[in-house]
């Protein structure tokens, strides 16, 4: 088992954009820079978003960053030793700075990073966990699933099985990390944990819900129903 405290001086850190993170910009016709990313380490991800979140003045942009993450299990600031995975694992673990407990990323993962100013948009970090929830179930609306959101435990379940979990810092009045929104992947290293920090908790996926659309297609139709819901963006078709 790998621990990583993510601990370096952020004076040390590369300011350079890992590579691929700008490899595709969308900038025309939206509220937030889209970058799409595709499949990016973690850790210098999370110190990327944390250092321009961090460094942010008052005018820059919103972003929206969707990739997915090789196989890694992350650690939230809530929590504790037992929601280590169980069972020996050549899985990275890595602690970060986001609220929440433990989880899963790994390809076939849909994330969807939020570098959003809630002070320009006038909410608080409330109202931008239900606006996630929201836009996710929105997405799942398309496909005629029924999703619900969690007052409790954030994130979004359909049948009281988790399909997408939320994590988020709020620094300066500027959130980073996001959320991960399960479409077709492995799901076995969740038995090994709690997720977020729930004994018992039953995890699916679009694939599993009889979705099969393609990753791309799912990214662009979540970035749109995100745009909607966080900055009141042209509403999806058939909604």
């Amino acid at each position: 088992m790998i621990i990583d405290s993510g601990t370096r001086d952020r004076e040390g850190t590369d300011r350079q954009a890992p590579a691929g993170l700008s490899a595709d910009k969308d900038t025309a016709g939206s509220v937030a820079i889209v970058e799409r990313c595709g499949l990016l380490e973690y850790r210098q991800t999370w110190e990327r978003m944390r250092d321009i979140t961090l460094s942010r003045a008052p005018g820059d942009p919103d972003q929206l960053w969707v990739l997915q993450h090789p196989p890694v299990y992350t650690l939230g600031l809530a929590a504790r030793e037992q929601h280590l995975p169980r069972n020996p694992t050549h899985i990275p673990v890595i602690k970060t700075d986001r609220g929440g407990q433990i989880t899963y990323h790994g390809p076939g993962q849909l994330i969807v990073y939020t570098l959003i100013d809630l002070r320009r948009l006038g909410i608080g970090v409330r109202k931008l966990v239900r606006k996630l929830e929201q836009s996710v179930i929105d997405l799942l609306a398309i496909y005629g699933i029924e999703g619900t959101g969690s007052e409790q435990a954030p994130g979004v379940y359909v049948k009281g099985a988790k399909v997408a979990a939320l994590g988020l810092r709020i620094r300066n009045g500027c959130s980073y990390h996001g959320l991960s929104l399960n479409v077709d992947m492995d799901l076995t290293p969740f038995s090994s944990i709690d997720p977020c920090g729930y004994p018992g908790l039953q995890v699916s996926q679009l694939r599993e819900l009889g979705i099969g659309e393609e990753m791309h297609v799912l990214g662009e139709q979540l970035i749109e129903s995100l745009q909607a819901n966080l900055w009141n963006k042209h509403r999806m078709d058939n909604q």
